[in-house]
């Protein structure tokens, strides 16, 4: 199944965005400021979970945090934490650390790293509303068994197919599904206040909503990144990885599947859904081209790169294989990697999802959701890809800026420090609005 989509507004044109960012970029110091410092990153760890500190400890030493800058939470070690759990043992000790520092530079980027949980299990249902919600269910079995028995061509069929979803819709909302998010989404709003829990929250960092108010939008959002994958030692080649790339500049390809040829620059202006994420990619390859030296590979197919067709991999973009990662790539060290599916971060532990495929296979760097986050929540790869080749952001800025919402599914695997094609001396907007 597919990323389904829901009625939200588009995320804004390339044009749009790029002339925003050049407008940003010329804003005096007291709105810019320099990218984002190993002081300024917040490294959090898991006691309970062997490795985690350890592997933090790690990375603060290759990237000179200091090492005041660690927190160490007491966790299950599950993958999945209640919202119980969420807000007494980790939204409460970060919280308190950052009320602490208000003498020294500001944190602007949380940083999780292996051993901490990835998901946020909804909100537990009231007595009164596991009761509503076991009634709307046997209500639903009782009209799905209908539906069974009825002939395929009975005119019913269709009314008891409208009752079944609407059952659903309520199931779910009874039930709280939509309050299932990424532990890491959950964080960026930690300062944030009261916010909604039901689905997401328009993200303040987002270039693509600049100038604009929209509905239920937090003040504050923190940069936050994740170093994590299948083993510490796996978390440490990522590390390494990073800093020799960005040492040596990243060399290689980029690659970019499409599932279509680009469409008519008239009819480009008002993509919606899987079509402006399509021609997104098209146009993030145009990006790459233009500002880098990688030679690019352009997939319009419909059928995804296969094993063999993606030697010396340096960028990836691509869509749609839901769950299954097809390694097609040899990856250089320092590459980023970017499947637009549903599910490709159930599990950094054991999924066959392209996050932890591509993480194992030797990318630096995924973004990917833990649950189905529908298409519009996807940074737009035009964006994305934009910002991290033009030198000027660190990997935890460009999502940051890339990110149409928080309280949601989304997660950045990867340093947050690092800037592949940096330029030296460059400045960069920051990620999170002055306080």
């Amino acid at each position: 199944m597919r990323c389904a989509t829901v009625d939200v507004k588009a995320p804004a044109t390339i044009k749009a965005i790029i002339c925003l960012i050049a407008l940003l970029l010329l804003l005096p110091p007291v709105t810019a400021g320099a990218a984002l410092e190993p002081d300024e990153v917040l490294v959090i760890a898991n006691r309970f979970v062997t490795g985690s500190v350890g592997v933090a400890r790690y990375y603060q030493k290759a990237r000179g945090i200091p090492k005041e800058n660690l927190l160490k939470l007491d966790l299950p070690a599950a993958e999945t934490c209640s919202r119980e759990e969420y807000d007494k043992l980790v939204a409460g000790p970060v919280r308190r650390w950052l009320e602490r520092q208000k003498n020294r530079r500001p944190v602007r980027c949380l940083l999780t790293v292996y051993g901490m949980p990835l998901k946020v299990r909804p909100t537990a249902p009231s007595e009164a509303e596991q009761r509503d919600y076991d009634e709307v269910k046997n209500l639903r079995e009782d009209i799905r068994r209908e539906l069974h028995d009825l002939p395929k061509d009975d005119p019913r069929r269709k009314e008891l197919g409208e009752r079944d979803e609407r059952l659903m819709r309520e199931m779910h909302l009874i039930g709280r599904d939509s309050e299932l998010s990424a532990l890491d989404s959950e964080l960026a709003l930690v300062m944030a206040g009261a916010y909604p829990l039901t689905r997401w929250v328009p993200n303040p960092s987002y270039l693509g909503s600049r100038g604009t108010k929209p509905e239920n939008q937090p003040e504050i959002a923190y940069m936050v990144a994740r170093l994590d994958g299948p083993d510490p030692d796996c978390v440490r080649r990522i590390i390494d990885d990073s800093l020799a790339a960005e040492r040596d500049g990243l060399g290689g390809r980029a690659y970019f599947d499409a599932r279509w040829p680009r469409p008519a620059a008239d009819k480009a202006k008002n993509l919606a859904g899987y079509a402006f994420y399509d021609n997104s990619i098209h146009l993030a390859a145009d990006r790459v081209r233009a500002q880098t030296k990688l030679p690019v590979v352009l997939n319009d197919r419909d059928e995804l790169f296969q094993p063999g067709e993606c030697p010396d991999a340096a960028l990836y973009c691509g869509w749609y294989r839901l769950n299954h990662y097809l390694d097609a790539f040899d990856w250089r060290p320092g590459a980023v990697g970017y499947h637009i599916a549903s599910g490709e971060c159930i599990s950094l532990r054991n999924s066959k999802g392209w996050c932890l495929g591509m993480l194992s296979d030797g990318a630096a760097a995924v973004i990917g959701p833990v649950a189905e986050p529908y298409v519009q929540a996807f940074p737009p790869p035009e964006l994305f890809f934009s910002l991290l080749t033009d030198g000027r952001f660190t990997l935890a800025e460009c999502y940051a800026l890339a990110s149409p919402v928080r309280s949601w599914r989304m997660v950045l695997v990867g340093d947050p420090l690092y800037r592949p094609f940096r330029r030296s001396g460059a400045h960069a907007m920051p990620a999170q609005p002055d306080e």
